[in-house]
């Protein structure tokens, strides 16, 4: 499923990313590599906060939504 149907506070573990090379390199920059535990932090219109890495990330509905958990 994608990220943006992740429930709020449960740990996911990123399956796959979707998305053009260069997309999927961005995301792999920001620490989204597959087998990575990502937790969604809050939802506000379909754009997320995530964990991922120690750090927190806001990503658009539309980049969210090329993470498969």
């Amino acid at each position: 499923m994608p990220l943006t149907m992740a429930p709020s506070g449960t740990v996911t573990t990123v399956k796959k990313i979707h998305g053009k090379d260069e997309t999927r390199r961005f995301l792999e920059s920001l620490g989204f590599v597959e087998g990575g535990k990502v937790t969604v932090v809050s939802e506000m219109g379909g754009n997320l906060i995530v964990n991922i890495k120690d750090a927190r990330i806001a990503l658009s509905k539309s980049m969210a939504g090329r993470i498969m958990v």
